[in-house]
């Protein structure tokens, strides 16, 4: 399990840092921005996390987070021009939700194996960790923030995490599998939600009030 949350760490670290180069596209940044950017979406969230839990923040003993972080931003930034500039939000978009889903369910058994605040603590830095590097970016970038829109951005995420606490609860012996069902559930929810601009309900919305018969007299 150690390794398998190294490598899919890992895997997420690669995704932010494409997603906040992605993000970039109409901002006429420079490199170094972009490595500034790139960098603090890949570290922030897991940083956030780490310094809850007040243990040695990952990075900071394994350097590797920072340099695998640093070279996607440069490979992404040079790369981008590929892709027709028509199809960067929607692909931004898909990789965020893979960055998000990884992010997630690896902060939520890393707590869990910490045994920190068991068992709303995994899920609550779960959270934090998949959401923190997205939110640091996008207050950089001056830009709302996924996190208060009414995509369905959030509740997949949270559902994974309490799906995976459940398998770590009651289903010890399936963790491995469990960890990667989640990940692609997360995943699967968030990418149809894209594809069919999927929103949370009204009624679950802050403000919302169903109209009076005499409304607009």
């Amino acid at each position: 399990m150690t390794e398998l949350s190294f490598y899919i760490a890992m895997v997420g670290t690669v995704a932010f840092a494409s997603s906040a180069v992605l993000s970039l596209a109409e901002k006429r940044a420079d490199l170094f921005a972009a490595s500034v950017i790139g960098i603090l979406t890949a570290i922030g969230g897991g940083t956030v996390r780490d310094i809850v839990l007040d243990v040695p923040v990952f990075w900071a003993s394994d350097l590797s987070y920072v340099w695998v972080a640093l070279g996607t931003t440069v490979v992404t930034f040079y790369a981008y021009s590929i892709f027709q500039r028509r199809t960067l939000p929607r692909l931004f978009l898909y990789v965020d939700a893979f960055a998000t889903s990884m992010f997630a369910i690896q902060a939520t058994y890393k707590v869990w194996d910490l045994e920190f605040g068991l068992p709303i603590a995994p899920v609550l830095l779960g959270v934090i960790s998949a959401f923190g590097g997205g939110i640091i970016r996008d207050v950089l970038l001056e830009r709302p923030t996924m996190l208060m829109s009414r995509d369905l951005y959030a509740v997949p995420v949270v559902l994974g995490c309490i799906c995976f606490t459940l398998i770590l609860t009651y289903a010890w012996e399936y963790r491995i599998w469990g960890y990667i069902a989640c990940i692609i559930m997360i995943f699967v929810i968030r990418s149809a939600a894209i594809r069919w601009n999927l929103r949370v309900p009204n009624w679950a919305t802050m403000g919302y009030a169903r109209a009076s018969p005499d409304a607009g007299k």
